[in-house]
């Protein structure tokens, strides 16, 4: 008769191979998902480029804004006083300032910006949401984890470890637009 630990080990290799297996499906999935998500925005901005080259009057319009977002190219260009339905996050340059963010983006902006004024490393998402003052459920900290990652690829946060967000170089403060 096998012992009581010895049955506990296999149980938790069996598990632990699980895990194993599912993170590595896990992986192979993400890596797929990337792969198409490029594709996806390589498409979205070959049909903005040929829409430009093909628009009356050298394909600008007086009063409207370039969807900078590939995953937005579907709606139409709204007039800058127009209420936008989605939040646009513009690509990080010299001079632009946080005001140019929906409020949920410039509270993220801050949060971690507060972090790094009082040396205290980069923050995770779970912690933004407990500074929040949400819940710390999945669903909360994956929409705060979306709109971080979408910060980052902007330029406004730098990711040097996964899931951990810090200011990316030259983003200063709500004040200052550098």
């Amino acid at each position: 008769m096998p012992s009581v630990v010895g049955l506990l080990e296999q149980h938790e290799l069996a598990a632990r191979r699980r895990v194993d297996g599912l993170r590595e499906e896990a992986d192979r999935i993400q890596a797929e998902l990337a792969v198409a998500e490029q594709e996806w925005q390589e498409w979205a901005i070959a049909r903005k480029r040929v829409g430009t080259v093909l628009a009356p009057d050298d394909g600008t319009t007086p009063g409207t804004e370039v969807t900078p977002d590939p995953r937005d190219a579907d709606a139409q260009s709204a007039p800058r006083d127009a209420v936008k339905p989605k939040s646009q996050v513009p690509v990080w340059r010299q001079g632009l300032t946080w005001s140019v963010l929906s409020v949920d983006y410039q509270r993220i902006l801050k949060a971690v910006a507060d972090r790094a004024r009082l040396h205290q490393g980069p923050l995770t998402c779970q912690e933004m949401a407990a500074a929040f003052g949400m819940a710390v459920v999945p669903a909360r900290v994956e929409a705060l984890r979306s709109k971080a990652k979408r910060l980052v690829a902007r330029g406004w946060l730098a990711e040097q470890q996964p899931g951990r967000f810090t200011l990316a170089a030259g983003v200063a403060g709500p004040g200052g637009g550098s």
